[in-house]
């Protein structure tokens, strides 16, 4: 469930007894449905949102669904923790971890982002090119820059071929720079899965996590 469902979800006055119908129309009705929670509990929960000015958003991470866990083999989600400085300044950060859906008492810890694409860069040196599944999208940012050079800047002599470019740096620029569709993209790739264990990245064939998980 999406962290924004949760915070809606927390909003709900029907789930201590009362609705409203039509929506923000003003017109309130008690509901034959037995409540879960306290008038009481509600009010102390809408002043806790509302104290922590709680930004309410649909987020997206660029890996979530890529990751499984090595422990008890569920999926990896993300979570944003925000820390405040002495000087006001507020700092985001995305930590990666397990899902718990097939271990609610998995224990396999978090990674922060930033050490995740450093874990991911220095998994690129490991495998086999062919795995990266990256020759057609790479033709093709080739002759976009090709083109670039040729009619925007009209520098036809800086031109470039796939040769001059290493796959690998392409493929570690992308996942420093790219947009998330384009790292999520990479990543798709490949044919190995991504197994996330003692706050480490590690490749590992599928058919073998199959066998373990099963």
């Amino acid at each position: 469930m999406a962290l924004s469902n949760i915070y809606r979800m927390l909003q709900r006055p029907f789930y201590h007894g009362v609705y409203e119908y039509p929506e923000e129309s003003g017109h309130w009705y008690t509901g034959k449905h037995k409540p879960i929670i306290t008038k009481e509990l509600f009010d102390k929960v809408q002043e806790q949102l509302n104290r922590d000015q709680i930004v309410r958003e649909n987020r997206e991470f660029a890996f979530t669904k890529m990751i499984t866990c090595g422990l008890c083999g569920s999926g990896v989600t993300a979570q944003e923790k925000y820390k405040k400085q002495k000087n006001g300044n507020v700092h985001r950060y995305i930590y990666y971890g397990c899902t718990w859906a097939k271990d609610l008492n998995c224990k396999c810890g978090y990674l922060r982002e930033d050490a995740l694409i450093e874990s991911l860069i220095n998994l690129i040196d490991k495998i086999d090119l062919n795995e990266l599944g990256l020759k057609n999208k790479f033709h093709d940012e080739v002759m976009r820059y090709n083109r670039f050079q040729r009619n925007v800047l009209k520098r036809p002599g800086n031109e470039k071929s796939e040769s001059d470019i290493d796959l690998r740096v392409y493929a570690k620029y992308i996942l420093k720079e790219g947009s998330m569709v384009e790292k999520r993209e990479l990543l798709s790739c490949l044919r190995s899965r991504l197994i996330f264990k003692d706050k480490a990245l590690t490749l590992e064939k599928a058919e073998n996590i199959d066998s373990r998980t099963a």
